[in-house]
């Protein structure tokens, strides 16, 4: 759930101007569709929301008709996320049916509402505070079964360098006062729903997918890109970052970088 997002789009991770954007840039509007497209986000941030939405109104206003898989909605709420695609004229009411109370939904209503106009699948990709609880308990084969721990060989220990790598981002996304006995647990979670997305992505072929996630869960190196790498490698798939912070661009495939959302300090008050 950590996330951390240019007038120019680094298309293959190249340099940009820096500049936040007021639209998508060309380099992102211009490239093809993949089979797999991941979209970040900074979860508040406003202008991400709205280039993210852009973006993929162009395409989809184009032809393309991808699969929208949301960490927003749990996967044990897919019937009643698909329910309300089946009842709902609008994003108001789908998100009455299936969301529920962690997300600011105003901020993906447009979203939902081009899924909607053009029926487009939602797909729910998140596990509940539930599931995630039990592998923080347990660990991150708890909440899969004998054919996942298979395919993802969770028998074995995570990749060091990946545990690694989200060890550093959950406790600096904790004002790095996060509790040494409550790291692992974290990244288990973390690594958990990163498995989940990419397992649920792979469940959607041969259709396209557009994956809608914190930054976070779209990073190339460690999050669902590389365990799709594991199973499917042939997909074609392309991160995108919208990122406050220039220094992650080499995270994705491209990045736009975005003017820092106004928010209070959130380890302040961590801090007293």
């Amino acid at each position: 759930m950590t996330a951390a997002l240019a007038t120019a789009v680094l298309a293959a991770g190249c340099a940009s101007s820096g500049k936040p954007a007021a639209t998508p840039a060309p380099g992102l509007l211009e490239a093809g569709n993949p089979q797999v497209l991941l979209l970040g986000e900074v979860h508040d941030n406003a202008q991400g929301h709205r280039l993210r939405y852009e973006l993929l109104r162009q395409r989809v206003e184009a032809g393309w008709r991808p699969v929208i898989v949301m960490e927003q909605f749990d996967r044990e709420n897919q019937d009643l996320l698909t329910k309300g695609q089946k009842g709902c004229l609008d994003a108001q009411c789908l998100i009455r049916v299936a969301g529920g109370g962690r997300w600011d939904w105003q901020l993906y209503y447009p979203l939902i509402q081009l899924a909607l106009t053009y029926q487009l699948p939602l797909v729910a990709g998140n596990l509940s505070r539930a599931d995630a609880s039990r592998v923080v308990r347990d660990g991150v084969a708890s909440s899969f079964d004998p054919q996942g721990v298979k395919d993802y060989k969770l028998d074995q220990p995570l990749p060091a360098a990946l545990a690694a790598a989200q060890q550093q981002e959950i406790v600096a996304g904790h004002c790095n006062m996060l509790p040494e006995m409550m790291v692992g647990g974290m990244v288990n979670a973390q690594v958990a729903r990163d498995i989940w997305m990419a397992r649920i992505i792979r469940e959607q072929q041969p259709k396209d997918v557009v994956l809608i996630a914190g930054n976070g869960h779209v990073r190339k190196d460690v999050g669902v890109g590389y365990w799709l790498r594991q199973v499917t490698p042939a997909l074609t798939v392309r991160s995108v970052g919208f990122v406050e912070n220039r220094e992650d661009a080499g995270r994705y495939d491209s990045t736009q970088l975005l003017a820092p959302q106004t928010r209070d300090d959130p380890c302040k008050q961590v801090k007293k």
